[in-house]
């Protein structure tokens, strides 16, 4: 018997084929397969007006590239769209981060469009009430592999996903730190050991230990979330 579905996705793309891909794989697929979340693929060169499927066309005032189509997309939304969550994947969007994951794992309908070339008619996205996502500072090839990244982050979110639910709660970002250096057996592995307070059995210590590690490591490797850190310490 599967379990109650928690949170429906609906993608639009021109290549459904690409999904679930790694999401079909691991928890996430598990968790696919058990309909803790549904997925739904919208190929958006079916709503194309001509036999070649053409979604995209030149960039009004030049340049190069080209963009997507606003009467191809626009039909493909108002043909698909039935309400939720409706997100685009873009560079220059709000930056995935984990309370906005947190966030999106709360809703129960989400709808991707994953975009293409040198991005979408900016008519539909404003039409649509489309919000912009960037899961962060560089460029893919399209939004597919984007939407499959945050689909992750969120899917295992979801309640029944992971089986310690403790563990999430323990993960860099999630209390405004990186996650502390962990270790397993041997307790010797080619001269290196593991610190001897993770084997002391007394959890205060090793408590500690493990949040003086997570500011040490934030403190060097990400300034950015250290002030962050401090900031809040202070209010």
């Amino acid at each position: 018997m599967t379990r109650e579905e928690r949170l429906k996705v609906k993608v639009l793309t021109i290549f459904p084929e690409m999904f679930p891909g790694f999401l079909g794989y691991s928890l996430t697929g598990k968790a696919l397969a058990e309909n803790i979340w549904s997925l739904e693929t919208v190929n958006i060169r079916d709503f194309a007006f001509d036999k070649h499927g053409s979604v995209d066309d030149t960039p009004a005032g030049g340049g190069a590239g080209m963009v997507m189509r606003p009467d191809v997309l626009g039909a493909a939304l108002k043909k698909s769209y039935a309400g939720g969550r409706l997100i685009n994947m873009s560079p220059r969007g709000r930056p995935l981060t984990q309370q906005l994951v947190r966030e999106l794992a709360a809703e129960s309908e989400l709808t991707i469009i994953c975009s293409r070339f040198e991005g979408i008619d900016e008519r539909v996205l404003e039409a649509s009430g489309a919000e912009d996502i960037s899961v962060g500072d560089y460029i893919l090839t399209g939004g597919e592999q984007a939407a499959c990244i945050m689909l992750d982050a969120i899917i295992r979110l979801l309640p029944g996903v992971l089986g310690n639910a403790e563990s999430a709660g323990n993960e860099s970002f999630e209390t405004g730190l990186l996650e502390y250096p962990q270790y397993t057996k041997p307790q010797v592995w080619e001269g290196r050991t593991i610190p001897e307070v993770l084997l002391s059995g007394h959890h205060r210590k090793i408590e500690e230990w493990r949040l003086a590690q997570s500011e040490e490591v934030t403190k060097v490797r990400r300034p950015d979330l250290w002030k962050k850190y401090l900031d809040s310490k202070k209010n």
